[in-house]
């Protein structure tokens, strides 16, 4: 009989590393600060279809991975039944060596179904069926895994325009994961489309009870929404940008501005930064006034296959790393917050790894002593999220920073099952400082130090630093 591919030393080469992870890390509970998890799905805990429901619906990294391989859109987001689409990513696994996706699924069939055997187009049926037949188990729906898991906390990812009803349907209940909201106010920015940024605006008006009739009403209808994701327990602000902003104008010129593209207007791209500028501010200011962490996601292209787009919509596998220049505009945006002491707690995630060093370097610049690591350089992102994109990350801070002070993982996900990536984090974690300790890079005798740096990374930092 052949070894296990997942064994309990999976990525673990060292004995050291073995010690931290078996030790240190493992049994630590999950904080999963950002994931796009859907609190509904929660809140109504419905067992799922299937596996092919579970793992394949609205996962893009499998569709894309698909589509290079040849699989014909019938069979990733086309009407193929849960078998056919179930068979087409098992043929496409075999083709995924080196891909995180290939350690990703056999992580999530040990832990989560406990089956062992290596996915591809011969163990296809036989998997297929026993994953089908454990999902039939009452502990199998979305609760259960998120329990199974040893999950603490999920953040989930929130217009200002939603009722968070099933936060408080989940609050009532005794489920116990604690489940937050993220304020994610993108779409109070996004305005490039003055139909679509005016019907959206429309909305806002309508669920803050405010008129948004020029500049001063949308940042008090936007207040007013901030205030109700605080009463519901929010903490924490997502702000996703392509290129991260910065133009300044006067009050005047902003309020002229926002007056044009409530009117219909399609503004100049100058005009849209100036007022995009504004806003962001605006609304780093009331993370700051409320003690909210804020994050700033930024460097994707978006879209980019206009084709796709038209068929399929977002969020479907056809984005991309951006290739922009932020630093400047970053440094000035956090430095404008600096100057009149409204600098919340902020992450930064970068898209593009060409960009680690300098923004592991910039976090530096604005560290004031109030709290530690009050700026954090957030881990690997989206096409970083394996385990050159995680070492990158954490070298890159290590040298211009303290590895010590990072909050470590998230899921980022849409699924259930993607709590074995804070089990790759760790393990990746462990195996890079173990081989320190081995090559002498650190000394043996700081073991304990060490040990308690593996912990605090992989879950007292971040309990630490959101204080839910």
């Amino acid at each position: 009989m052949s070894k296990p591919f997942i064994t309990p030393d999976f990525l673990l080469y060292t004995e050291t590393a073995r010690k931290l992870y078996h030790e240190h890390s493992e049994n630590l509970p999950i904080i999963d600060y950002h994931c796009h998890l859907s609190p509904k799905e929660i809140a109504e805990n419905k067992p799922f279809e299937s596996i092919t429901d579970l793992w394949l619906s609205g996962d893009h990294y499998k569709w894309r991975a698909m589509r290079a391989n040849g699989i014909d859109e019938k069979y990733i987001t086309g009407d193929a039944s849960p078998w056919e689409k179930f068979q087409k990513w098992a043929e496409t696994v075999p083709r995924t060596f080196r891909n995180p996706l290939y350690h990703w699924t056999h992580l999530e069939l040990s832990t989560a179904f406990g089956i062992e055997t290596v996915l591809n187009p011969e163990s296809a049926r036989e998997i297929f069926e026993r994953c089908n037949e454990r999902l039939r188990q009452p502990d199998m729906t979305p609760v259960g895994l998120m329990r199974h898991y040893n999950v603490e906390l999920v953040c989930t990812t929130d217009d200002p325009v939603d009722d968070l009803r099933y936060h408080r349907q989940i609050e009532e209940s005794d489920i116990s994961t604690k489940v937050l909201p993220t304020w994610r106010p993108d779409n109070a920015a996004n305005i490039g489309d003055p139909v679509v940024y005016n019907s959206y605006l429309d909305r806002l008006s309508e669920v803050s009870g405010i008129d948004i009739v020029d500049y001063d009403s949308l940042i008090e209808a936007l207040q007013r929404r901030h205030d109700f994701f605080h009463a519901a327990g929010c903490r924490l602000a997502d702000h996703g940008l392509t290129a991260f902003p910065y133009c300044l104008a006067s009050d005047t010129e902003i309020k002229a501005i926002f007056n044009s593209v409530r009117s219909g207007t399609r503004l100049q791209p100058d005009q849209s930064e100036k007022l995009q500028t504004a806003i962001l501010l605006e609304l780093c200011r009331m993370n700051y006034r409320r003690g909210w962490v804020q994050q700033f996601h930024f460097g994707p292209m978006r879209n980019v296959n206009t084709r796709a787009f038209r068929v399929l919509g977002p969020d479907t596998g056809f984005d991309t790393i951006g290739d922009y220049r932020c630093a400047f505009a970053i440094a000035s945006f956090l430095n404008a917050l600096d100057q009149s002491e409204q600098l919340a707690k902020s992450i930064l995630y970068n898209l593009n790894p060409a960009d680690n060093v300098w923004v592991a370097a910039m976090i530096a610049n604005f560290q004031d002593g109030s709290f530690p690591g009050k700026m954090q350089f957030g881990s690997g992102w989206w096409f970083n999220d394996h385990i050159s994109g995680m070492q990158n990350q954490m070298n890159a801070l290590s040298n211009q920073g303290l590895l010590s002070r990072f909050i470590g993982m998230l899921t980022d996900s849409r699924s259930f099952l993607s709590y074995p990536r804070h089990a790759y984090f760790r393990r990746i974690l462990c195996d890079m400082i173990g081989h320190d300790i081995e090559r002498g890079l650190i000394p043996a005798q700081e073991f304990p130090r060490v040990a308690a740096m593996v912990s605090d990374i992989s879950y007292f930092n971040a309990k630490n630093y959101f204080k839910f």
